[in-house]
């Protein structure tokens, strides 16, 4: 694949697809195997950014950016990949391989809001007018407190993850019937101890913490399989799990001040974070390309 000296632009990029266009990048390229993947497609990803929320060419670096983010406005700096499709379109399946070498300004537990890249179903109507749906996703994801999204047994419920959910599945819609009555009842620790892992296994919720600082370079890898998940940081393993996602889904990157509660006993909530200053997640280098079935790093 060609690689070519990148321009340094010294101004905000609005549009993902200009970024691309303008540019000879060597840190921001996409390595398709289209008979595999994504047949007859002109790839193009889209920006999403609202708010303070920028998307900043830096050095060699692309930056997703909020400034001064307000508690009273949402702000996101995105790329991803779906925003004029159904989801029924979307353009990813395993198998396949996404590497990503990023870095953010803060460490965990300082930088405010959520962040990540990977994976997911769109299920929430963030850009376009798609019906609400349960969510699938396969991700690095990142969320500061006050958000506790405490959906594996014994895991923090915010912190920089490796993480897999899939609530579409029909073991999952089969016991929603019974979460009004299920969902108080976890506040008990012995029961939450000896059900939750029922319905963890039944959204397929898999979760790691991600043992490596924030704010250095990292190449963050993520291999998806049919049966099989692994995420491995700097070479090394983080997560290995058989909760694998059903496809199609979008390839989505993001940096915003959202937070989000959603507890196994029944505490809801979403809002939004003051971000005083500037935060960023950098990208330097990205790629997406089949694998073999069974393929692995290790």
């Amino acid at each position: 694949m060609r690689q070519n000296k990148a321009k340094t632009v010294h101004r905000p990029v609005v549009s993902a697809a200009e970024l691309l266009t303008q540019m000879d990048t060597d840190f921001l390229f996409f390595d398709f195997i289209c008979e595999n993947l994504c047949p007859s497609v002109d790839y193009k990803p889209s920006s999403f950014v609202r708010g303070t929320g920028a998307l900043e060419v830096e050095g060699d670096s692309l930056r997703f950016v909020t400034t001064d983010a307000r508690a009273t406005q949402y702000s996101d700096a995105q790329l991803d990949d779906y925003q004029p499709l159904s989801r029924r379109n979307f353009l990813w399946r395993p198998p396949l391989r996404m590497s990503a070498r990023a870095r953010f300004s803060h460490p965990s537990g300082a930088l405010r809001g959520t962040a990540g890249f990977g994976f997911w179903n769109d299920p929430f109507m963030m850009t376009g007018p798609r019906k609400p749906a349960l969510p699938r996703a396969l991700w690095f994801f990142y969320a500061s407190p006050p958000s506790n999204m405490a959906l594996a047994l014994d895991a923090p419920g915010f912190g920089w993850k490796a993480a897999t959910i899939d609530a579409l599945n029909w073991p999952f819609l089969a016991l929603l019937p019974l979460s009004p009555v299920a969902a108080p009842l976890m506040n008990f620790r012995r029961l939450y101890r000896a059900v939750w892992p029922i319905a963890q296994r039944a959204i397929k919720v898999s979760e790691a913490i991600v043992p490596a600082e924030m704010t250095d370079w990292r190449t963050y890898v993520i291999e998806w399989e049919a049966r099989r998940v692994r995420f491995f940081v700097d070479g090394q393993l983080t997560l290995n799990c058989s909760t694998s996602p059903r496809g199609p889904l979008g390839f989505v990157m993001w940096l915003d001040n959202q937070f989000m509660i959603v507890t196994p006993w029944g505490r809801l909530k979403r809002g939004l974070l003051n971000a005083p200053g500037r935060q960023w997640m950098a990208l330097e280098q990205l790629q997406i390309q089949a694998i073999a079935p069974e393929s692995s790093l290790s």
